[in-house]
């Protein structure tokens, strides 16, 4: 995978799961709840402190802060706030089975998922899986998807992407992709599956450079007109997230936001999700690609304690 980005969201220092967890009952506790309170403290907390938070509140209150923010907040407020205390692979979890539940699926959001993240990310989110379902992650997308998009979303969750980098090969395996693309009539679309979930991040980087040698074009040209349905989304998700995985989040924050309603879900995903990794690259790329910043589009789309809780979240410390 690439390297890791500049996150919004660090540890804070002086950090104390004791105290935090006393001022968060006390906001939940009587009357009223003091959203701004609970705002402050989850926010400027990395993930692994909210844990040992819940931590303290359920060792020392017998209580379950998940359930007791439940209770207190509502709506999409109350969706971020309970996403920022999840594990994120149980969080991350549970939007797939989100997408897969019920009529239809949500094939976006499992390539987004999916797709984006390292050989030791998917593998975290498909252990969590079959601990909170009792189901194996490949087995239930395997009900949901069909075809080259199955079989692409099969290899990625089984794990069968390498960690090693082998320039010699590189010319090789762009030659194989233009042989199953452009090279011919009709498209191979094994091939395209094979390199793209097999090989790591930083050997498909340099097979993407030696394919505009190879073809004079580019690799996200080829997936264009070679590929369709999901499997063109998923290939050039992972061509994406291989050359500039922030841009690749921009993107998809954008359309949650600019669209005809907001796709809040996905919005507070990437938020959540990307906070500790690379949501203030998320938000450089926003501006550059869009020509405004991200805080001011998510101020036009959001109101209250939830858009308060999201600007904390990209203001960062």
């Amino acid at each position: 995978m690439s390297p890791k980005g500049n996150p919004t969201v660090k540890p804070a220092a002086g950090f104390n799961a004791a105290e935090d967890g006393a001022a968060l009952r006390a906001a939940m506790k009587g009357f009223g709840t003091d959203e701004q309170a609970i705002i402050d403290i989850l926010t400027a907390r990395s993930n692994k402190q909210r844990q040992e938070i819940a931590h303290f509140f359920t060792t020392e209150y017998g209580r379950d802060l998940i359930e007791d923010l439940k209770s207190e907040l509502g709506g999409h407020f109350e969706d971020v706030v309970v996403a920022l205390v999840r594990p994120p692979a149980d969080y991350l979890c549970k939007q797939l089975h989100k997408a897969m539940e019920g009529m239809g699926t949500n094939e976006h959001t499992l390539i987004e998922i999916l797709c984006s993240r390292s050989n030791e990310d998917v593998q975290e989110i498909v252990n969590a899986y079959e601990r909170l379902y009792d189901r194996p992650l490949a087995e239930h997308m395997c009900s949901e998807t069909s075809g080259d998009f199955r079989r692409l979303l099969t290899l990625i969750v089984t794990g069968v992407r390498g960690s090693g980098v082998d320039a010699g090969k590189a010319r090789e395996q762009a030659e194989q992709l233009y042989g199953a693309g452009e090279g011919k009539l009709g498209t191979d679309e094994e091939v395209f599956n094979r390199i793209l979930a097999h090989e790591s991040f930083d050997q498909l980087r340099l097979i993407f450079e030696e394919y505009k040698n190879v073809s004079g074009r580019t690799i996200q040209q080829a997936v264009r007109d070679e590929l369709g349905g999901e499997l063109k989304e998923a290939i050039s998700t992972i061509v994406d997230c291989v050359q500039n995985p922030a841009a690749y989040f921009a993107e998809r924050l954008h359309k949650a936001i600019a669209g005809a309603g907001t796709d809040d879900e996905t919005m507070i995903r990437i938020i959540v999700s990307r906070s500790e990794i690379d949501l203030a690259d998320i938000k450089t790329e926003y501006e550059r690609l869009y020509e405004k910043t991200l805080e001011s589009a998510v101020k036009g789309e959001c109101a209250g304690d939830y858009k308060r809780t999201l600007l904390a979240l990209i203001g960062g410390p």
